[in-house]
C-alpha cells in the first residue's frame, strides 16, 4: 500500500505535522504487510497559495497514487477531495512520521470518517489576505494647530 504522511521534511523521526493542507511537504512510502519499505519527500506545492489549499494538497497527494494519507488533522475540503478519490484517510497526532508509517501497517492506526477542523484552520497568524481597516473611523476632523488660543 502507497501512504502520504503529512510531514516536516524527509527527516521520519519528525513528528507527523498537524495541519494537512499547507504542511510543508509529504513523506511518501510504500508498506507491505508490516514493514515500510523505501520513502521519499515531496514538497507541498500547495503551502503558500491564498485559498484552496487544502483542495490543491489533497490533488496533489492524490496524483502520487495513494491509497491512504496520514495527518494531524484534516479540513472539510481536503476530505472530501481525498473520499471521493477512494484514499483511505487516517488521523495521527503526537507520533513521528515513523511511528505513524509503522502503526498503519499494523492496522493499529484508525481510519477517520469524517474532516476534523474548520475550513482555514491551517493558515495560521498573517496568512490571510489583510483586509483589515485598522480601528480608526477616519474623519480627520481635527482642528490642528496654530489656529489661535483656545478659550
Amino acid at each position: 500500500m502507497k501512504v502520504a504522511v503529512s510531514a516536516v521534511s524527509e527527516d521520519l523521526e519528525q513528528e507527523v505535522n498537524p495541519v494537512f493542507g499547507r504542511c510543508p511537504g509529504y513523506v511518501v512510502a510504500e508498506v507491505e504487510g508490516k514493514d515500510v519499505r523505501e520513502t521519499r519527500f515531496f514538497p507541498n506545492p500547495a503551502v503558500s497559495v491564498g485559498m484552496g489549499a487544502g483542495i490543491a494538497a489533497a490533488q496533489a497527494v492524490v496524483s502520487e497514487n495513494v491509497e491512504a494519507v496520514i495527518s494531524g488533522n484534516f479540513g472539510p475540503n481536503a476530505f472530501r477531495v481525498l473520499q471521493q478519490s477512494g484514499v483511505k484517510v487516517y488521523k495521527a497526532n503526537g507520533l513521528t512520521v515513523k511511528q505513524a508509517l509503522k502503526q498503519v501497517a499494523e492496522g493499529k492506526l484508525e481510519q477517520v470518517k469524517s474532516f476534523s477542523v474548520p475550513g482555514h484552520f491551517g493558515m495560521g497568524a498573517g496568512a490571510g489576505p489583510g483586509f483589515g481597516r485598522g480601528q480608526g473611523r477616519g474623519r480627520g476632523m481635527g482642528q490642528g494647530a496654530g489656529r489661535g488660543a483656545w478659550k
